[in-house]
């Protein structure tokens, strides 16, 4: 069988029958393998459909299906193999932006309008202070990208123009940065919106690597920040919240943990109904650490979320995570037709299918 269809037997394995009485268990949906041709670590991942999903990942690879993943095309900006891509945000088949990440000018964000046929520089940072980890879109026009802090306070980037332009945002709304503290460009997951894009000012991202695992918020695009401390555990570079996800401007996911490898990640997983005002850890959490997190579409208490050693299902909007699949991804998104994506080491892709 495939890594895909095992997934799936997995999933439906962990569906057990219900007693007498009971209602039965939902079938848990599971992953079907789509071979992608390279075997680079793709951690940035963006779902425009079912049909049509975008991969970014090491040595500057770009990927892109429009069929269901049946087939995969390199759509890599030429002369980007130094660079190391780690988050896509895709407006449809034909124009996305990409994020590279590193100390001073290895930060970029690209722009396609032609499918990736053709890409444009739009913005190389030039401080070597800063280390830029996620970029996200509220809609087609305002998008945010998210550095680590520059003379203690965490720096924004906005653009306006779809991603064409991008400017420094003032840092006076900021809160201060706790020593040691940053984002995790794991997922491309640490700097999000709210539910269907175009529809809200919201933005949140998420920390690390200080004393507390942090998420901010803004509500005005941000020119202005609130943070709050969440109970996932923080400490030391390896440890904190490292991607979020948002169903509306009141409930959000969180989740992360430790990502060395055998290191154990308790309460790795929160949950908000308030906007990130306060954060409750779940009840039964994931495992392991996991770097992506995403709300299925048309299912208001149903999510992902994936990581090195699993891919693990809530039901009840985050309280309770069982895992539904033992594969090895990164990042998971999911596009408002329902269709849902994974992607992560050795080149491996995958898209949701359901019983």
């Amino acid at each position: 069988m495939t890594a895909g269809l095992v997934g799936a037997a997995l999933a439906l394995t962990l569906a057990a029958p219900a007693r007498a009485g009971e209602t039965p268990a939902a079938p848990a949906p599971g992953w079907q393998s789509t071979p992608t041709g390279t075997d680079v670590r793709l951690r940035g991942l963006a779902a425009v459909d079912h049909r049509t999903a975008w991969a970014a990942g090491s040595k500057g690879t770009v990927l892109r299906t429009t069929d269901a993943g049946r087939t995969w095309r390199n759509v890599s900006p030429p002369g980007a193999e130094g660079l190391e891509l780690r988050d896509v945000e895709a407006f449809d088949a034909r124009r996305a932006v990409v994020l590279a990440i590193g100390e001073g000018e290895a930060s970029r964000l690209l722009r396609t309008e032609d499918g990736g046929a053709t890409w444009t520089e739009s913005f190389r940072n030039t401080d070597p202070r800063a280390f830029y980890d996620c970029v996200t879109f509220l809609d087609r026009r305002h998008g945010l990208a998210l550095s680590d802090p520059v003379d203690g306070r965490f720096r924004i980037l906005a653009t306006r123009d779809g991603g064409r332009s991008w400017a420094v945002l003032p840092d006076t709304g900021m809160p201060e940065a706790l020593p040691g503290e940053a984002g995790f460009a794991a997922s491309g997951q640490c700097l999000v919106t709210a539910g269907t894009k175009g529809r809200g000012k919201d933005v949140w991202f998420a920390t690390g690597g200080g004393a507390t695992a942090r998420v901010f918020h803004s509500a005005d695009r941000g020119r202005t920040w609130t943070v709050t401390d969440s109970p996932v555990p923080a400490g030391d570079p390896a440890r904190g919240v490292f991607a979020l996800a948002f169903r509306d401007r009141a409930h959000g996911l969180a989740v992360g943990g430790d990502y060395r490898t055998g290191q154990p990640s308790p309460r790795a997983a929160a949950v908000t109904a308030d906007g990130g005002r306060t954060w409750t850890p779940a009840g039964t959490p994931p495992p392991a650490y996991r770097s992506g997190v995403a709300w299925l579409p048309h299912d208001r208490n149903a999510a992902l979320a994936v990581g090195p050693t699993g891919t693990d299902l809530t039901r009840d909007g985050g309280r309770t995570w069982r895992t539904v699949d033992t594969g090895s991804y990164d990042t998971v998104d999911c596009a408002p037709d329902g269709g849902c994506w994974a992607s992560g080491e050795k080149g491996r892709a995958a898209r949701l299918v359901r019983p």
